[in-house]
């Protein structure tokens, strides 16, 4: 039975979800598969100032995360960013790996991937290792030459990864996996019963796994349009903001329909249900839209990754992003007016939608298990 390290973190959803996808495509193909959050595990320190810190900076103090980012990208600062995480989680990453003697490793946060580099040069890793980019961009930290195969979003991003020196080979679009549980629409009917909704236009609010984004403004921006539709407002984690929004429309009664959550497990039935989504681009979140195909409206993002995704979703045709002249009730209405123009943006979507990376992404990696031990690269760490 081949075993499968999965080294993952908890900055966003969309690692761990990755991570999950994969391990549920391994485990059906029959592999032993251990998913490790690699930085809570290696440095618990470093985990809560990589995950709060970017939580925090993300949601209150964008400037700060935005400076942290370009900083990071240069190749020096990159170098040096290199040493820095090789000293603090490096030996612990590789005690991870010699306890569990895997027959491949899988990156879903470029960390561990820096943490590995140095073993895997010296021989002192010899298994294939598979790096997942949950982003539709590449950060430099993604760039490490000892990395077998990179899967990532959309044939958009092999460009940069090939521009930054990286081997056309290595490089496979699949997709950034998402659980293939997203794809069920069995529940949508019951979602839409549970929530008293109907069947006339809906608008979905959402602005990631801890609530970042400007969502009161959004949802106020809406309450003001005189046009007729529904509201869902996601706020995931962040109950502060859930109870602000529920005494917000407590106090205004609009005569729109409003429907105020948290954190919920029925995100693929409401996208399902809706037909427009106002989100800020994380990865996770950007392809689970483009799956299902609900065309997509950005009035916020955070600075980094997330603008360098607003980029690829604007150049794609895959969003409409707000600005002076474009304000989102604007572009709410004009979508209302002119569905054919929501017909345009959700074709393309679905023409750019890839379902099955996690099922593509566990395939290989048997594969370059097979070939590894082929050339009897293998070695028992």
């Amino acid at each position: 039975m081949p075993k499968v390290l999965i080294l993952s973190a908890s900055t966003g959803g969309g690692h761990n979800s990755a991570a999950n996808a994969i391990k549920e495509e391994l485990v059906a193909l029959g592999c032993e598969v251990s998913v490790v959050d690699a930085i809570e595990s290696a440095s618990p320190i470093l985990n809560k100032i990589v995950s709060e810190g970017y939580e925090k900076s993300a949601k209150y103090v964008p400037v700060t995360y935005k400076a942290f980012y370009k900083i990071s990208s240069g190749k020096s600062r990159k170098e040096d960013l290199d040493v820095l995480v090789r000293r603090i989680i490096g030996r612990k990453i590789l005690h991870l790996v010699n306890d569990f003697k895997p027959d491949a490793i899988i990156g879903t946060h470029p960390f561990p991937m820096m943490a590995l580099t140095r073993y895997k040069e010296q021989g002192t890793i010899n298994v294939p290792v598979v790096s997942i980019i949950t982003d539709y961009t590449a950060h430099t930290c993604y760039i490490q030459n000892s990395v077998d195969a990179y899967i990532v979003g959309d044939v958009d991003v092999s460009y940069i990864l090939k521009n930054s020196g990286i081997a056309p080979e290595k490089i496979h679009p699949f997709g950034i996996p998402i659980n293939s549980s997203f794809l069920n629409t069995e529940r949508v009917n019951t979602v839409k019963k549970n929530l008293d909704l109907d069947d006339k236009f809906t608008v979905l609010v959402m602005g990631g796994s801890f609530g970042a984004g400007s969502i009161k403004e959004s949802l106020m921006e809406l309450l003001s349009s005189r046009y007729d539709f529904q509201i869902i407002v996601v706020t995931g984690r962040d109950v502060k903001l859930k109870a602000k929004l529920d005494e917000l429309v407590e106090i205004m009664r609009p005569k729109k329909t409003v429907r105020i959550l948290g954190f919920t497990k029925d995100v693929p039935e409401l996208m399902t249900i809706s037909n427009v989504l106002i989100t800020k681009p994380g990865g996770l979140t950007t392809t689970e839209a483009i799956i299902k195909g609900i065309p997509m409206v950005i009035p916020y993002y955070i600075p980094g990754q997330e603008a360098e995704n607003v980029d690829f979703l604007l150049n794609n045709g895959l969003a409409l992003k707000t600005f002076k002249n474009y304000p989102l009730v604007t572009i709410i209405e004009i979508l209302m007016d002119n569905p054919e123009r929501l017909n345009e943006i959700k074709e393309r979507m679905l023409k750019r939608s890839k379902a099955d990376s996690s099922l593509k992404t566990a395939k290989l990696t048997l594969d370059l298990i097979e070939s590894f031990s082929n050339k009897g690269q293998v070695s028992d760490l």
